[in-house]
């Protein structure tokens, strides 16, 4: 008989459904990591919410655990690479609490147009201070989403009903999706300088970390109110302060922090700032519908073998894996890569596979192609649901498949085509096992991805690896690899930069000020 540890507090519900699927349960919450690291060893799986943490030291005591769930999206809890190398799959439950924190949003949206909390302090204090209070009303302001998935399009929608207009920034919302959601799609300095209200909905990553800051809260409208119920980190919270306190943001309210828990922080006790402790997603609903789900995938998995929103899990057949194996990594590398260097709304994408890899079972690759292609703005995608969530956004995927390869004997070609461009990145095998970047946007290339990178466009005149390489050696900064590619003389060309240590962003700066180049991304894999 399967055995699970639920060691956070959970519905009841959860512990039941494991006992109905004939599994048996302990549920211990509160545990110190002294004495999780003593029981884990029993234990077949572990059902955590966020206060359990899954961390390698404990993991190398799990000597039977199978399998990780957490009741919710974020699993910044659960070490992944350790579950990885130790064996175990983590699953979480990306849609279960999607309606409780989209509403959070727009009650803190109201609570921010009418002081709702500074206004109830106040009263309760006996001080009826009624001409104090001066709010403003919904109706008729324009509200601008940064980030339109599954939570960001709930809140919009929310917001129609208000009878707001609404406007959207999100790089994989297509025209389409928008006419379907009611909003218009929108540039960032474009919802900028149109927003009365901005809501947040988007993962921190590296093109979210730091997105609202000094200066575009500069190019935002004067009095804008901005909430975040997404992430911290994703504001600046000096710069909002100072925006507050110059009147150029007249409120601001959050229920995410760059530091949690959050015990104090320089907004706290700012008159125009509306403070709740990661509240998001704690409704009764949410949390019974997490348990649920949560128990059920775990109790699937243990007693069948399915997978569903696992992070670190394919779903291949036994007889697949083998060949497949060096492919994973590849297209998990190509779907990665075109991801990060794609940066407009998606309408397509097409993986072509050619060659030998063209007659394997290649829709677990195209899954993990697009799951790392989205991965790069969105939280919570798996290859389990990457092609779900794509078609929710009208990304359009397609598989070709062709015999044979000119120059290789197995191709991966990811074609993306979005509004305003179209971007190849596509990648082999070499001695049948190890993957190589071949072709970047038309631009032949051969290199091996690396943990931190360079992604260059340049002019192809020279001077470009002297300057970069002197700015990178005063930083203390060393080249792990550097390769060139162009099309042909004066025509556009790629370097691809391993660097052994990440990027600052003050050697960043200084790496795109060169005047060779066009573009510069920092990559990660």
């Amino acid at each position: 008989m399967a055995k699970v540890l639920i060691s956070d507090k959970m519905d009841p519900l959860a512990a039941e459904i494991f006992q109905k699927n004939g599994i048996e349960v302990d549920v211990k919450p509160g545990m110190n990591p002294e004495e999780l690291m003593e029981i884990i060893g029993d234990y077949d799986g572990l059902a955590v919410r966020s206060s359990t943490k899954a961390t390698p030291e404990i993991l190398g005591k799990a000597a039977n655990l199978k399998v990780i769930g957490r009741a919710g999206i974020g699993v910044d809890n659960i070490d992944l690479d350790a579950s990885t190398n130790k064996g175990v799959v983590v699953m979480n439950t990306p849609f279960g609490n999607s309606i409780t924190t989209a509403e959070h949003a727009i009650a803190m949206m109201f609570a921010l147009a009418r002081q709702i909390p500074q206004a109830n302090e106040s009263t309760h204090a006996g001080k009826w201070e009624k001409s104090k209070f001066m709010g403003v009303e919904l109706y008729g302001k324009t509200l601008g989403v940064i980030g339109c998935g599954n939570i960001g399009s709930i809140a919009a929608n929310r917001a129609l009903g208000l009878h707001m207009d609404v406007i959207a920034f999100d790089p994989f919302l297509s025209e389409e999706r928008a006419v379907e959601l009611g909003v218009k799609k929108a540039e960032l300095d474009e919802l900028f300088t149109k927003a009365d209200f901005i809501t947040i909905h988007v993962p921190k990553n590296e093109q979210t970390k730091g997105l609202i800051n000094k200066d575009t809260i500069g190019k935002m409208k004067d009095g804008v109110r901005i909430i975040n119920c997404a992430r911290g980190g994703i504001i600046v919270e000096a710069d909002l302060k100072d925006a507050l306190d110059t009147g150029k943001v007249a409120g601001a309210a959050l229920d995410v922090f760059e530091v949690e828990p959050a015990k104090e922080n320089a907004l706290f006790g700012h008159p125009n700032v509306i403070c709740t402790p990661h509240l998001g997603a704690s409704t009764t609903e949410a949390q019974v519908n997490v348990a649920i789900q949560v128990a059920e995938q775990m109790s699937d998995f243990l007693l069948n073998g399915a997978v569903t929103n696992a992070l670190n899990m394919p779903s291949i057949s036994a007889e697949d894996a083998p060949r497949l194996k060096p492919y994973m990594k590849l297209s998990e590398q190509l779907g990665s890569l075109a991801g990060q260097i794609t940066i407009d709304a998606i309408k397509s994408v097409n993986i072509e596979y050619e060659g030998s890899v063209s007659e394997l079972n290649t829709k677990p690759l195209t899954a993990l192609v697009v799951a790392n292609l989205l991965k790069a703005q969105l939280d919570s995608v798996n290859m389990v649901n990457a092609i779900k969530v794509a078609e929710s956004r009208g990304i359009e995927i397609s598989e070709t498949r062709t015999g044979s390869s000119q120059d290789f004997r197995s191709l991966i070609t990811v074609t993306v085509v979005t509004e305003k461009s179209t971007h190849i990145a596509a990648g082999t095998l070499f001695t049948g096992k190890e993957p190589r970047i071949v072709n970047i946007d038309g631009v032949p290339i051969e290199a091996a991805l690396a943990a931190h990178m360079l992604y260059i466009r340049n002019e192809d005149k020279p001077g470009l690896i002297g300057g970069l390489g002197t700015i990178l050696a005063e930083a203390g900064q060393n080249i792990a690899d550097f390769r060139l590619g162009r099309r042909g003389r004066d025509e556009r060309a790629v370097a691809l930069v391993a660097l052994d240590e990440p990027l600052s962003d003050e050697v960043f700066e200084k790496v795109k000020a060169l005047p060779q180049i066009r573009q510069v991304q920092r990559l990660k894999f």
